[in-house]
């Protein structure tokens, strides 16, 4: 950083993001990374299957509240905090430097696991497609690896290009889910329409902490508003507005699909159909309300759903490197911004060759695309991001009881304290049924914590445990450096 400064400002506007996005492109943005068709057609049928089975769309609107409430103090920081970085700054203003880092580690862990799950599971849809339609049983990696590449074109360039691209992808994938959703139910559904899924006994039933880590799955990314704060027109106004419309609609969307997909089947009977092929659930039930119309329109829309998530996450994780190398802690060439694209081309570069080499390991041990690398690092992100949230609620409550900076009590102490409650009972039911997720179980089903789950979850320990002893380092051998970390993290 220090010979770019001595360049002055010009050197300076090569390092900083610039943009017009509104309030609907920045929806846009985080929404396809919750990727709303990939849900409903790939995570919701599991939910119900391995969670909490007809009481699973419940959980949907559960999770939204705790978000919501979340949301409050993360808006409240993006007024007062005029940073992009998200979690990583805002835990560093509140709970200092060595947290803040430590969050970013966990933020990257985040958002690289989803990507690379969700990279997984697409390279399988898109093989098993090919050879359906006549063409050579071509491997999953192999289609994962071409899926990376173009990603990596779209994320070299500026931004608006692939808000565009995800705008056009997202309106159709909500577009045939709610339509089926109509004509499920004008027709009354299988068994008549009912609240069943929202009645206490099926929302406990089977394993809730299964399905609550689907459900909060669902969500990852909508707190990547505050990620584009560069990017955006009029960012005080415009991040906190996206980031209530992008966990309100999320909420609702789901929990009205998943509901429409119980009344779909009836709820004696949808867990029977989920069982004989979760992957094929959604089809199906468009083939069933929509005809054949609605069963091609699904197959090729969840391919396109699963490359806007990736896409997505790709823009979020080279941004969120992309602050990291500005405040000192990653190498300096990934805060650089491209001079006609305006984007971290650099960092763009890195994320797409750390996609590649995941893949490529993940090939290399063998993994199933789905039941493996799709299910296993999914639900790696989900507990890591609810931790992460969580520890941001406190850091938004000590930094508005420190600064007085504002003085409405809902937005900065209760909102964000029910949140925290919310996010750490999530974390722990998560943690309790973990081993059911990955396939550690007894003879009688029940849960226990064998070598994958220890492993999957010692990375959620071990990533921050890296961050807390890289601002060690960075303190006592680089203090100079340590003082800049200080300025571009917390002010």
């Amino acid at each position: 950083m220090t010979q770019l400064e001595s360049k002055g400002v010009e050197a300076s506007a090569k390092r900083t993001l610039t943009g017009s996005l509104g309030v609907t492109a920045i929806v846009f943005m985080v929404v396809a990374a919750a990727s709303p068709l990939t849900v409903i057609g790939g995570a919701a049928p599991l939910g119900m299957l391995l969670g909490n089975g007809i009481g699973f769309p419940a959980l949907y609107a559960i999770s939204a509240v705790i978000l919501l409430l979340f949301a409050v103090g993360l808006a409240a920081m993006t007024r007062h905090v005029p940073k992009p970085g998200a979690f990583f700054t805002y835990v560093g203003y509140g709970l200092g430097r060595s947290t803040g880092l430590a969050s970013a580690w966990i933020a990257m862990l985040t958002y690289t696991t989803i990507q690379v799950s969700v990279y997984g599971y697409l390279g399988y849809i898109l093989s098993v497609t090919v050879q359906s339609l006549g063409g050579p049983a071509l491997p999953w990696w192999l289609m994962s690896l071409a899926t990376i590449a173009v990603v990596g074109v779209l994320g070299y360039r500026h931004i608006d290009l692939s808000s565009k691209v995800l705008g056009v992808l997202l309106v159709a994938e909500v577009g045939i889910v709610l339509a089926m959703i109509v004509v499920v139910i004008a027709s009354g559904g299988a068994e008549g329409l009912s609240l069943a899924p929202f009645e206490p006994a099926n929302i406990a039933a089977g394993s809730p902490g299964v399905g609550l880590m689907f459900a909060i799955a669902a969500f990852i990314g909508f707190e990547a508003t505050a990620i584009f704060r560069d990017e955006a027109k009029d960012p005080n106004r415009t991040i906190p507005r996206a980031t209530y419309a992008a966990v309100i609609g999320i909420g609702i969307f789901y929990t009205l699909a998943s509901w429409g997909l119980v009344m779909a089947w009836g709820p004696s009977s949808v867990l029977e159909v989920i069982a004989e092929d979760p992957g094929t659930f959604i089809i199906a039930t468009m083939a069933r309300y929509l005809g054949p119309f609605g069963e091609v329109a699904v197959n090729i829309l969840l391919i396109t759903a699963m490359f806007a998530c990736v896409l997505s996450f790709h823009n979020v994780v080279t941004r969120y490197q992309h602050s990291m190398a500005n405040a000192g802690v990653l190498p300096d060439k990934l805060g650089a911004v491209h001079a006609k694209h305006l984007s971290p081309h650099v960092s763009s570069l890195v994320q797409t060759v750390t996609a590649v080499v995941l893949i490529a390991v993940f090939a290399v041990l063998g993994l199933d695309p789905v039941l493996q690398v799709f299910t296993w690092f999914a639900g790696v992100a989900t507990l890591a991001i609810a931790i992460l949230m969580a520890v941001t609620s406190v850091a938004v409550i000590v930094y508005f009881a420190r600064t007085k900076k504002d003085g409405r009590a809902w937005n900065t102490v209760i909102a964000p304290a029910l949140g925290f409650v919310g996010l750490v009972l999530s974390a722990a039911l998560i943690v309790a049924y973990f081993p059911i997720m990955v396939g550690d179980v007894d003879a009688g089903g029940n849960p226990v914590f064998g070598a994958v789950s220890w492993f999957l979850l010692g990375l959620v320990v071990v990533v921050p445990i890296i961050g807390y002893a890289q601002a060690a380092w960075i303190k006592n051998r680089r203090p100079a450096a340590y003082a800049k970390l200080t300025d571009s993290i917390a002010g």
